[in-house]
């Protein structure tokens, strides 16, 4: 979606969600919105009052009865002229509804074209506009107070701060670069590291935040991997707590990709069974293999089970373990019928899917594994593109620190500052591409 290709047009989408409900609303937002809505409904709306109207199409024809509500710009949530029409939420009727405004010279919004408008009328920011997408698509409680949280603007008032320290610690710079004469000892007074060393921290504290924030949005993904009959279904089983996975003493149960979601202290745990590996396979079961393989090169962490009755490690079990040894967890199972204690020993972590003994074990190394901690009050969503900024910035930063240590580089601690500055902006839009705000929007809801 081009950010500006057609912004003069009037849009028109549903802004509830598909299917049917008692309530249906059409949202209408652009210069030719209030006239519009007085076609259809034949009657001059007032600024913020609902209004019980009769909607109909250009023939006359009573397609609904609801309530209307008319924000004029810049008072609106897109800056622009927004008309609401609260009808009955059948998909036909908000069809009717939706082809009269058509008619009338609007046309369909495309995803996210309303938040986009909100966006470059600096009604919100660009995080703040993802964090509707994030609200809306939230999968725990606590992933939609993060989302919340950053729709109100806290994550935007943090980015936003050490952006203002950035500047203003580059200026200070470039004040000694001003007046050559002076400038060793303006920048070896001790008070450029200090500010530096000081936005360091708050940037190394953002992104702590983020990275919890990163967490609660996305999640974990676990791909559960193994011998037929290791007890892989009732691993996944005991930590869904329901019979998501046939279990049964016939090996090769599973030859396809079961997969569930979980919370994990809020955090969405994507947890993956897969097929049985061994060396000899039927060819159905090679099939359940190979994507239980690729399943492994996309998983945050791989839980390799082994039944602790079977010694030492078949030739597959050592290959998954040397090519992912760096996240993979090999556990112990079926601890109940060889009478050892649950716990994590040696690297490995005991366990019986079976009893639920060592379960709690498990859930406490997943989070440690991805450095999650419980929510708390202040953490905010954040995006894989708000991390990788915040890396950017902090790489500016310490480079800039190097420049000054080292060298006494006024020029490139200015530059690597601005870069810093710049790196920063990108999080709420102060630095964009039209490219950035399509891949971002075009993911909305059409009525968002």
């Amino acid at each position: 979606m081009n950010a500006n290709s057609s912004f003069a047009d009037t849009i028109v989408a549903v802004a509830t969600a598909p299917g049917k409900g008692g309530i249906g609303v059409i949202r209408i937002s652009g210069k030719q919105a209030a006239f519009i809505a007085k076609r259809l409904l034949s009657k001059d709306l007032s600024a913020r009052i609902a209004t019980l109207c009769t909607f109909r199409n250009a023939n006359q024809e009573i397609l609904d009865q609801g309530v209307a509500l008319y924000f004029p710009s810049p008072n609106s949530f897109t800056g622009e002229d927004v008309v609401e029409l609260q009808g009955h939420g059948g998909p036909v009727v908000l069809d009717l509804v939706v082809s009269a405004v058509l008619a009338e010279g609007a046309r369909l919004a495309e995803p996210g074209e309303f938040s986009l408008r909100a966006f470059l009328n600096n009604k919100i920011d660009l995080a703040q506009a993802e964090a509707i997408a994030d609200l809306i698509d939230a999968s725990t409680q606590q992933a939609a107070q993060s989302a919340m949280r950053s729709l109100q603007g806290q994550f935007s008032e943090h980015v936003l701060n050490l952006a203002t320290a950035l500047m203003q610690l580059r200026l200070y710079v470039e004040a000694a670069i001003d007046f050559p004469e002076e400038e060793i000892d303006f920048l070896s007074d001790g008070k450029v590291l200090q500010k530096l060393d000081a936005i360091l921290a708050e940037l190394s504290l953002l992104q702590a935040k983020a990275k919890q924030g990163q967490l609660l949005k996305e999640g974990m993904s676990v791909v559960i991997v193994g011998q037929p009959n290791a007890g892989k279904s009732s691993l996944l089983n005991a930590l869904t707590g329901q019979e998501t996975a046939i279990v049964t003493p016939i090996a090769g149960t599973t030859r396809d990709l079961v997969k569930e979601t979980i919370q994990l202290d809020g955090m969405p745990l994507h947890i993956i069974d897969t097929a049985g590996i061994r060396d000899q396979a039927e060819e159905i079961e090679k099939e359940g293999i190979r994507r239980a393989l690729l399943q492994q090169d996309l998983a945050d962490r791989i839980l390799l089970v082994v039944d602790v009755s079977q010694g030492e490690l078949t030739k597959v079990e050592q290959e998954v373990l040397q090519q992912f040894s760096h996240k993979t967890t090999l556990i112990m199972n079926k601890i109940d019928t060889v009478g050892l204690l649950p716990g994590e020993r040696d690297g490995q972590l005991y366990l019986s899917a079976k009893t639920g003994e060592g379960l709690s074990c498990l859930k406490e190394h997943l989070k440690m594994c991805m450095g999650y901690r419980q929510a708390e009050g202040a953490t905010f969503i954040a995006r894989r593109r708000h991390l990788s900024a915040i890396a950017a910035t902090l790489q500016n930063c310490l480079n800039a620190k190097k420049q000054l240590v080292e060298f006494k580089a006024g020029e490139l601690v200015a530059h690597e500052l601005k870069m810093a500055h710049d790196a920063l902006g990108e999080i709420v839009g102060k630095v964009t591409t039209d490219d950035l705000l399509g891949e971002i929007f075009s993911n909305f809801c059409i009525g968002k």
